[in-house]
């Protein structure tokens, strides 16, 4: 048996675990505490978040999803005690005192499970398109808004107006490279996404973060900036090195403005999880990462119907 220290990913965990340090008692849950509750007085604009008592909140009968894995929701509300509601729910006026919910209501579960009996909402209109829409862009154009709150909104204006990367972008004077990286940011942890929002970590942090693959190396790299202040360029040299140690190389490179459009198109299929890697010298991976028989079904359908 070789006696040859062993190296890799492995050695370099346990080495950033031990000088992240406690980093928790810096953390503290997203609450929303400067928001109207519903209830109390009407909201003045959909674009904000407000606070909605459980009890006025039921599902929605169209929901496509039938169950919901225990054991996902169990983590997700552990999540939720830690870090609080991230990502708000979106409900519709239903009746007086009624809502019903829109969109997430898995995170509605999960918040019920953590005690919550105050869940953080979007109240949408949904005969008012336009005034939605409206309402959105000009939230984002706000300048307090933090990059989550910012990546949401692009996010409802997607999903909730029925637009693509590229009309959303227009709308909102951006280009698309641009609001393709501020997506990008929910994909990130709880964690990260939540030292994120309340500022223990820049958007520059958590551009160097998506590039990792592992999320306990994202989480613990997280908690490594915050306890020992390190820069981007930094966490970049930390994470150079990590690389380094495990499998020698170059590291990935930006994509070209028109590489997000692959990403886009493709991506809308598989609830976009794709992800595109180059090299300075052009070449590069796709990888495509698919949670069911009919997403692939989905994409193979639209193949043959384009003839491609």
């Amino acid at each position: 048996m070789s006696n040859k220290p062993q190296r890799g990913l492995g050695k370099g965990l346990s080495s950033l675990l031990r000088d992240a340090g406690d980093v928790g008692s810096l953390r503290q849950p997203v609450g929303y505490v400067n928001k109207e509750i519903v209830g109390t007085s009407e909201p003045q604009d959909t674009a904000d978040i407000l606070r909605i008592p459980a009890d006025m909140i039921e599902p929605n009968p169209f929901q496509p999803r039938m169950s919901f894995d225990s054991e996902a929701l169990d983590e997700l509300a552990e999540s939720i005690r830690t870090f609080g509601l991230i990502q708000p729910i979106t409900v519709r006026r239903k009746a007086k005192d009624r809502y019903q919910i829109i969109s997430g209501e898995r995170r509605f579960r999960a918040c019920r499970l953590a005690g919550m009996d105050m869940i953080p909402a979007y109240i949408r209109d949904a005969s008012e398109q336009g005034m939605l829409e409206m309402a959105i862009v000009e939230n984002i154009q706000r300048e307090n808004l933090d990059p989550i709150e910012v990546a949401m909104s692009y996010q409802r204006l997607i999903e909730e107006c029925d637009l693509t990367q590229e009309q959303m972008a227009a709308r909102v004077g951006k280009k698309r490279a641009s609001v393709t990286n501020y997506l990008r940011l929910l994909k990130l942890p709880a964690k990260v996404q939540h030292d994120l929002k309340v500022g223990l970590l820049s958007v520059g942090h958590a551009k160097v973060l998506l590039g990792v693959d592992d999320t306990s190396l994202q989480e613990s790299l997280c908690d490594q900036v915050i306890a020992s202040d390190l820069s981007v360029r930094q966490l970049e040299e930390r994470l150079r090195k990590l690389s380094a140690e495990e499998k020698p190389g170059k590291p990935a490179q930006d994509l070209p403005d028109n590489y997000y459009k692959v990403l886009e198109h493709i991506g809308k299929y598989f609830t976009n999880n794709i992800s595109l890697r180059r090299s300075a010298s052009g070449k590069g991976s796709m990888t495509i990462r698919f949670n069911s028989d009919a997403e692939m079904e989905a994409f193979l359908k639209a193949l043959d119907e384009k003839n491609l």
